[in-house]
């Protein structure tokens, strides 16, 4: 039995790293293959021009 977990980085398009319904939708789509597979996620973090937005840190997941 092999322990992963991942983080998701994403680079916006638009320079906004504010996460969209979209990107917190996706996001929760992914944690949810993730653990079907057994791979946990511990983050996403979307980088832009502005910044960066952690969805963990955001508590959006």
């Amino acid at each position: 039995m092999v322990n992963l977990a991942n983080r998701v980085p994403y680079a916006s398009q638009k320079g906004d790293p504010t996460p969209s319904r979209a990107d917190i939708e996706m996001t929760k789509e992914i944690i949810k293959a993730g653990k079907r597979l057994g791979i946990a996620v511990h983050n996403h973090i979307i980088v832009g021009r502005k910044g960066y937005a952690s969805m963990k840190g955001l508590l959006l997941i």
